[in-house]
């Protein structure tokens, strides 16, 4: 295109209907109007996404392996037997030893809470629609994939799904600042709301001013009604700071999420919620605090020192 007076005139219109559009989608939220054209770019790119990642990454496939459970009290059972097999499919060389060992913590949690969960890859991060943190994973409507169910990983809560195509699923990550979840701490009933602040630590107001927290302590998902958005005892986080109670209705918490934002790569939509809430069931075993070695020092007497009857007769 030539650098023409018409040109220039079209090109400053189109920044400016991308600026209004960005602006009404912030705004709306969840509902925002172009919802709909975000689930209709989500049809018509998630295919071309998910092509791309096959093509690029032939130990994708394998994570189809553990898709589908089967009943839920032979759930872990089978799961187990899938990894063994993924084992053999997935090499030695170290990407795929490193993903191998994300399938082996997700399943291990996805065990341990009894949920139903859905295999997937991360193909891509940061939707085009917004600024959000978003990650696409590539299982979609055709999976059995709804929107506001909960996804996880090896480490604990990653996000939730909040639009989805027929292949493809876009889930927003529990750092961005839109996100909320509801929380507990753990080993007690203190509740909470969680929400993310992007690259820093999560957010987290706890419904009890005068709640007895210190830094160390960990929280788990308390699960909403129906078990979306949330399914109950996903972990969250380590509280890293407290604020002090100044007497507010509400205390003020800063947790370091368990799971690590910029590096996801593969997840687990829970499509089945457990029967009873696993509590604090999944939360990793507390680290063993290093003992301190303790030094003792004795003080003698010299055998040199005059007593006290010597020094009198010198004198």
């Amino acid at each position: 295109m030539r650098d023409t007076r018409e040109s220039r005139l079209l090109l400053v219109l189109l920044i400016a209907v991308a600026f209004a559009l960005i602006t009404v989608d912030i705004r709306g939220g969840e509902d925002s109007p172009v919802d709909g054209a975000r689930q209709g770019a989500a049809t018509v790119f998630g295919p071309i996404e998910s092509g791309v990642s096959a093509a690029v990454d032939p130990v994708g496939n394998a994570v189809s392996a553990i898709r589908d459970s089967g009943e839920r009290h032979d759930r872990l059972a089978a799961l187990e037997k899938e990894n063994a097999a993924l084992k053999a499919r997935l090499g030695s060389d170290d990407r795929s030893r490193s993903r191998l060992k994300q399938l082996d913590k997700m399943l291990k949690i996805a065990g341990q809470g009894q949920y139903g969960i859905k295999g997937a890859e991360v193909i891509a991060i940061g939707a085009a629609q917004g600024f959000s943190w978003t990650i696409t994973v590539d299982v979609g409507a055709n999976d059995g994939i709804k929107r506001d169910m909960t996804v996880l990983n090896g480490e604990g809560l990653v996000g939730r799904v909040t639009t989805v195509g027929p292949n493809t699923a876009t889930v927003l990550l529990a750092s961005d600042p839109d996100f909320t979840v509801g929380t507990r701490m753990e080993s007690g009933d203190e509740l909470g709301f969680a929400s993310g602040q992007g690259d820093r630590p999560l957010r987290v107001e706890l419904l009890n001013g005068k709640a007895e927290v210190k830094k160390g302590d960990r929280l788990v998902t308390f699960g909403s009604q129906a078990d979306r958005p949330f399914v109950p005892g996903v972990p969250v986080g380590v509280v890293s700071r407290v604020d002090p109670s100044g007497g507010d209705l509400t205390r003020t918490l800063y947790v370091t999420p368990y799971v690590g934002f910029t590096k996801l790569d593969i997840v687990g939509v829970v499509v089945e919620a457990p029967k009873k809430n696993p509590r604090d069931t999944v939360l990793p075993p507390k680290p063993k605090p290093t003992p301190r070695p303790t030094v003792t020092v004795t003080v003698t007497p010299s055998a040199e020192a005059p007593v006290d009857g010597q020094n009198q007769q010198e004198q």
